[in-house]
């Protein structure tokens, strides 16, 4: 009986052993609860909170505020946000002509544009500013 009884607990214990740390990986390989997310220009995971040029949430009806962060492509014709719009992550951006103004496609439901302004960037979403 005490076999038995040893045996079970064992075996419980086997099944309650914490899920392996960084098991959290998305399609990219990018590990989430570490803070990575996949940069479609990049082409790698990045940690949003460390890039060059981060932005603040104008005004939010929540308890809290959230911040964005922009990465240009090499030739600055685009640019990737990181603000959720449905499924994506982040939303490309690009940029008509020699103006500092980036707007995002047709393929998303809302309007987002980004505008490089005196005192740094500034992000509309339906032709209103949400990050600055």
């Amino acid at each position: 009986m005490k076999k038995i009884i040893l045996l079970t607990a064992i075996s419980l214990s086997c099944l309650a052993l914490p899920q392996k740390v960084g098991g959290d990986k998305d399609v990219h390989g990018c590990i989430g609860s570490a803070g990575y997310t996949y940069s479609q220009i990049k082409n790698t995971c990045v940690k949003v909170f460390e890039q060059k040029i981060k932005l603040n949430e104008v005004s939010s009806d929540k308890s809290y505020t959230s911040m964005t962060a922009v990465i240009f492509s090499k030739n600055m014709k685009k640019a990737e946000i990181f603000i959720s719009d449905g499924a994506a992550k982040s939303i490309i951006l690009t940029r008509k002509g020699k103006n500092k103004i980036w707007k995002s496609g047709s393929n998303i439901k809302e309007s987002y544009e980004l505008a490089r302004k005196k005192t740094g960037y500034q992000i509309k979403k339906d032709n209103i500013v949400i990050y600055q």
